[in-house]
Parts: C-alpha cells; structure tokens; sequence
C-alpha cells in the first residue's frame, strides 16, 4: 500500500510540473487517503502484534 502512496505522489508531482491541475489535485487526494490508510494498519499492527499461542 505504501508503494501505491508513493506512486500516485510521484504522479502528482510530475503533473504538477507539467501543468495539469485537476490530475495533479486528484493523484495528490488518492496519496494521501492510501497514507492515512497504511499509517491505521500499521499502527494496528503493532498494537495487535503476533502473539505466540
């Protein structure tokens, strides 16, 4: 998932260079829920954790 976030920031940033706003602007909100998403399941997992039954 962290791979997608990083994908679509790459997107927005070269959009941006080249003008396109509404890409730009889409490819940037996409970054950032993907972000938050992966920040909520990471720190589920270390709160979960493995436990060793």
């Amino acid at each position: 998932m962290l791979r997608w976030t990083v994908i679509f920031i790459i997107l927005a940033i070269v959009a941006g260079i080249f003008g396109f706003g509404g890409i730009a602007a889409g490819a940037a909100s996409i970054a950032k829920v993907l972000f938050f998403i992966f920040i909520v399941l990471f720190l589920l997992s270390l709160i979960g954790g493995r436990r060793k039954i």
